[in-house]
């Protein structure tokens, strides 16, 4: 009978092993789950968001492994391996050049770039961008996601329970890309900025909720992301997978299932 015990619990551990590894394999290479924490990527994506980020997409760097950090990584990469170039319009999945936590927002800048807020108005390059209206984006006054934060209303003061709305605006980049950005004021702490220069290796990222996102608008000197260098870049979010409103996914009556499988714009 301990020999039977025994041999179960070794069979068991080795299931274990396995299994980890090729879960730490696939996330490595291929995809890594992500949940959206907050609301600097509204309307684009929502707090409570879960997608995968395709690691394939710009190659490997010593943050492709679980776990890395600036001190120590179990991928000994210097630089990127396999490297591709990202596309300006691509939401990708970076590590924060300061704070070792995974950020997501929008590449705005590619290296040589002059990137402006003037007015609230983004500057590529001495030009501003097309801007059209895109109507409305409406949502509940109420806590959002685990940490419980209210979001920012255009027709505040607005009861809990009520409509929290922000005028949507669809911004098109130099090379085509459209995609939505929130914007409720033009004189906000970010919304006129000296010309930063993106240096060569490196990238400026910007949140779509853009009154509400710490990004390359803010230098790292004070916390903000500031340039982005290309060894930080950890993948492309290209499909929301599954999407819940409420503080546990457990809470099925506040999955969003039109954002099932929703492709990422």
């Amino acid at each position: 009978m301990a020999s039977k015990s025994e041999g179960g619990v070794g069979e068991t551990i080795r299931t274990l092993f396995w299994a980890l590894l090729i879960a730490g394999i696939f996330r490595t290479l291929f995809f890594q789950p992500f949940w959206i924490p907050s609301g600097s990527m509204k309307d684009t994506l929502l707090i409570g968001d879960f997608l995968f980020v395709n690691k394939m997409a710009y190659g490997y760097s010593r943050y492709s492994c679980p776990f890395a950090s600036p001190g120590f990584s179990p991928c000994p990469i210097e630089g990127r391996l396999f490297a591709s170039e990202p596309e300006r319009g691509d939401v990708v999945v970076f590590r924060h050049p300061t704070k070792n936590v995974d950020f997501i927002k929008r590449l705005i800048g590619l290296p040589g770039d002059r990137i402006q807020m003037i007015k609230g108005v983004l500057h590529i390059n001495g030009e501003p961008v097309k801007l059209e209206d895109g109507g409305q984006f409406a949502e509940t006054y109420a806590p959002q996601g685990p940490q419980g934060g209210l979001p920012r209303c255009a027709n505040a003061p607005v009861g809990e329970g009520a409509d929290c709305v922000k005028p949507r605006q669809i911004e098109t980049l130099p090379n085509g890309v459209r995609h939505h950005i929130l914007n409720i004021v033009n004189d906000g702490p970010a919304d006129d900025t000296p010309v930063f220069v993106v240096p060569e290796g490196q990238y400026f990222m910007m949140g779509d909720n853009r009154d509400n996102s710490e990004d390359s608008r803010f230098p790292q000197s004070i916390g903000g992301v500031g340039f982005v260098p290309a060894a930080n870049l950890i993948g492309r979010a290209d499909r929301v997978m599954f999407s819940s409103a409420g503080k546990s996914l457990f809470y099925i009556w506040t999955w969003r299932m039109d954002r099932f499988f929703k492709a990422i714009e």
